[in-house]
């Protein structure tokens, strides 16, 4: 495996001459690198011309999880295929880079308030059941072996030890209290196998055309979890104002699959990922995803536990 030398569009082209030669003319253009100081974030997925998207890293840490993504897309393609897979185009190891051919659409949270809930639960259901399948979990492990999802969820200690600073003293006793629960949640022994979970399911990571799933992107976290860890974002932030989407998902995965999901444990997860993500992002300078306040994500999350039927004293 060898990674790139730098994140510029002369490395990227000089990786495509080798893998893609055809691609390497093509226009590369980057994002913005920010917040990717720390090596496990050294990894870009840049615009090759109009039609391509390019995978690469220039860490060893990031370059894993690119070659992880190759290995899984290409297990999740062989028949029977999980649907709604992107096209790889082309995939290397040295250079390692990975080409997917672009799709026309847009992200769940632009169209998730404007689209029907229940059609775009049948939708995500089937993707989940064919990726939570035992068949897919048996080829998974033949493949990567038993290796856990991976996502840096907060920690309830680092929660309660540094939430306070982000909200007021009444919003950090609620804080307090949901991870009391959620450890005591998660601490539950899980009665069911673990699946092969995308891990990182938000919707950034779908694109929509209208009210059409065309594709699930980035596999880079994928591996070995329990379903309701995958559902852990879909009550939001960014999924609209209520829990429609996470209901009629759960209500079609059981269609489906037979095994009904513990609406507890996704929420137990859910508390851990959104305040989690309110953490990192205000001790690292960068804007919660929706520009709200801390304190609006807290008074979201409340709001989405009652909705729930979920009484946390």
């Amino acid at each position: 495996m060898k990674w790139l030398r730098e994140p510029s569009p002369a490395a990227v082209a000089d990786a495509l001459r080798v893998a893609a030669p055809d691609l390497a003319g093509l226009p590369v253009t980057i994002p913005s690198r920010a917040g990717q100081d720390d090596p496990v974030w050294q990894a870009s997925a840049a615009a090759l011309g109009e039609d391509y998207i390019v995978k690469f890293a220039w860490s060893r840490e990031a370059a894993r999880f690119v070659l992880h993504q190759i290995r899984v897309l290409e297990m999740l393609a062989a028949e029977p295929a999980v649907p709604y897979l992107p096209e790889v185009v082309a995939a290397g190891t040295s250079p390692l880079i990975l080409v997917t051919r672009r799709v026309a659409g847009t992200s769940l949270f632009k169209v998730v308030d404007g689209i029907d809930p229940d059609q775009a639960a049948r939708q995500l259901a089937r993707f989940l059941a064919a990726l939570h399948s035992d068949q897919v979990r048996r080829r998974a492990e033949a493949v990567i072996g038993a290796v856990p999802a991976w996502y840096p969820l907060a920690t309830t200690v680092a929660l309660r030890e540094r939430f306070g600073a982000l909200v007021t003293r009444e919003e950090q006793r609620c804080v307090g209290r949901w991870c009391d629960w959620a450890d005591e949640i998660l601490a539950r022994p899980y009665p069911f196998p673990q699946v092969l979970v995308h891990g990182d399911l938000h919707g950034d990571n779908q694109v929509w055309s209208a009210a059409e799933l065309r594709v699930v992107l980035d596999f880079a976290n994928a591996g070995l979890g329990e379903p309701e860890y995958e559902l852990r974002g879909f009550p939001g932030p960014g999924m609209g104002p209520g829990v429609e989407l996470l209901t009629a998902t759960m209500r079609h995965y059981q269609r489906l699959t037979g095994r009904a999901l513990s609406v507890e444990r996704i929420m137990a997860w859910h508390v851990r990922h959104a305040l989690g993500d309110v953490l990192w992002r205000s001790e690292a300078g960068i804007p919660l995803a929706d520009h709200r306040s801390p304190s609006a994500w807290v008074d979201d999350i409340a709001a989405r536990l009652r909705e729930l039927n979920i009484n946390i004293r």
